[in-house]
């Protein structure tokens, strides 16, 4: 006798939502799927995870695999477990978002991905499983968290400036904000070690260059520190 339904373990799966900034974007990750099912179609990139692996592991061995990204910020988002989310069966997704600088990472599609690509926000393929309303829930996720933890560096050069920090926190929440107000907010977080350098190659004046100063960050928040922009 076959076993019931009930009596039968889901399969284990992880997906990706990685989000870059580009000059105009906050932009997304995807895959062109090289296999069955949704054979073509654009999805995030993931896959099943192995007996000897945890999660977060996983997903990154997937988006090294299928795209070429590695070493980024990762954080776990939200577990996807309706019971007909995947045509092959019954199977969870752990889904987590990242964030990266794309200028960093030469894409290159690979295993079961056809092809890996950046793509706006606002001009997205229809995705392949129930990968819109992770990507969705990854974006909701990013505009709250932005506004309490500085993740938004992650998306930027090592050295930037404070135009191109202020861009990264305009793309995420979609709106503009006040030039003189958020330069006194983040400058007062003590966060940003001013350089003795600026840009090159612009044909505009040249602008002074920062770092994050993660090793500030990091003995702020122990004694309570919160950011908040």
């Amino acid at each position: 006798m076959a076993p019931r339904t009930r009596d039968r373990s889901p399969a284990l799966t992880v997906d990706a939502v990685v989000f870059g900034l580009d000059d105009d974007d906050l932009k997304v990750l995807l895959i062109r799927r090289g296999a069955a099912p949704f054979r073509g179609r654009w999805a995030l990139p993931g896959g099943f995870v192995a007996l000897d692996e945890d999660l977060e592991s996983a997903a990154r061995r997937e988006l090294a695999e299928e795209t070429g990204v590695h070493d980024l910020y990762l954080e776990q988002l939200y577990t996807f477990g309706a019971v007909d989310r995947d045509p092959r069966g019954r199977i969870v997704s752990v889904a987590y978002y990242g964030l990266v600088d794309l200028h960093d990472h030469r894409l290159r599609a690979a295993t079961d991905a056809a092809d890996a690509a950046w793509f706006a926000l606002d001009d997205l393929p229809r995705l392949a499983f129930d990968h819109d309303g992770i990507l969705e829930a990854a974006l909701e996720r990013l505009r709250g968290k932005v506004r309490y933890r500085p993740i938004g560096f992650e998306l930027l050069p090592a050295k930037f400036t404070l135009t191109q920090l202020q861009r990264v926190y305009e793309r995420i929440l979609e709106r503009p904000l006040d030039k003189r107000n958020f330069r006194r907010k983040v400058l007062a977080t003590g966060l940003l070690e001013e350089l003795d350098e600026v840009e090159t190659d612009v044909a505009h004046r040249a602008a002074r260059l920062y770092r994050f100063d993660r090793r500030a960050y990091k003995r702020l928040e122990r004694r309570g520190f919160h950011f908040e922009i």
